[in-house]
């Protein structure tokens, strides 16, 4: 792997890593303001934090 291919998996994974650690703690607020609606929050997250790995996956075997 040359260096450059090397540096791009790296950010890469850090974005991915940030997406996913926002994505998160928005949950976090959110059902902390309206613990009724946990149920919906939590689905959201995981489709969201679903679709963010798996383009982070595409990424990484585009490089």
């Amino acid at each position: 792997m040359e260096i450059p291919a090397i540096v791009g998996a790296g950010l890469v994974v850090i974005g991915v890593g940030l997406g996913i650690g926002r994505i998160g703690g928005s949950a976090m607020e959110a059902i902390a303001r309206q613990p009724e609606a946990y149920g919906k929050i939590q689905t959201a997250m995981l489709i969201a934090a679903a679709l963010i790995e798996g383009i982070g996956f595409a990424a990484l075997f585009a490089v």
